[in-house]
């Protein structure tokens, strides 16, 4: 009898994951800055590994940027969660996973920018994650609109395209500190006043 010649599948080694992981905070951080030092060898520089290992993980450019969006979107979908467990504020909530979702919008255009991604790659990603983020973000205002602190006329997907919008009109530098005045001033107008309550 002769020995199988294939392998059983082995679980990465620990220091393969932690490198991913390196590398995926790494682009976040680098793409989220953007400009002109936004580049793959960057990401790999900062993330400390070569650019071989940086192209092990993500053998093309979509592969990494789908893996960092994929990973900023988890990431706001559990801060929904955790935001709406903490017992604060429901519109404060609403607010702070606003601000956050600022940031995921400044690394997907950082990525889009530097990767330049092939039209039309992403194109189901984006439509379960603009999905899952709108979700996310109705559970908020509908408990922020329980608690009477904000009108219950307003739907999810009209508060994604209105900070979204903010996000893609504004290119120059520090448009995120911008943006988030613009948000606070957009949720500010949400509130329910005390007339419209009664």
């Amino acid at each position: 009898m002769g020995q199988q010649s294939e392998k059983p599948n082995r679980k990465p080694r620990a220091d393969s994951l932690r490198n991913r992981d390196l590398l995926l905070v790494a682009a976040r951080d680098i793409f989220n800055a953007g400009g002109p030092d936004a580049s793959l060898e960057a990401v790999a520089r900062v993330a400390g590994v070569g650019i071989g290992t940086l192209y092990r993980h993500f053998p093309t450019r979509e592969a990494l940027f789908e893996a960092v969006y994929r990973r900023e979107v988890d990431q706001l979908v559990d801060l929904a969660g955790a935001l709406a467990a903490e017992g604060s504020s429901p519109l404060e909530a609403l607010r702070r996973w606003l601000h956050a979702s600022i940031g995921m919008v400044a690394t997907k255009k950082g990525m889009i920018a530097a990767l330049a991604p092939a039209t039309g790659s992403s194109t189901e990603l984006f439509a379960d994650s603009a999905a899952r983020l709108t979700r996310s973000v109705d559970g908020l205002m509908a408990a922020a609109a329980a608690a009477g602190q904000i009108r219950d006329d307003i739907a999810a997907e009209d508060v994604m395209r209105a900070v979204f919008g903010m996000c893609y009109t504004r290119e120059q530098p520090g448009w995120q500190e911008t943006v988030i005045r613009l948000v606070d001033v957009f949720v500010d107008g949400l509130r329910l006043r005390r007339n419209e309550a009664d």
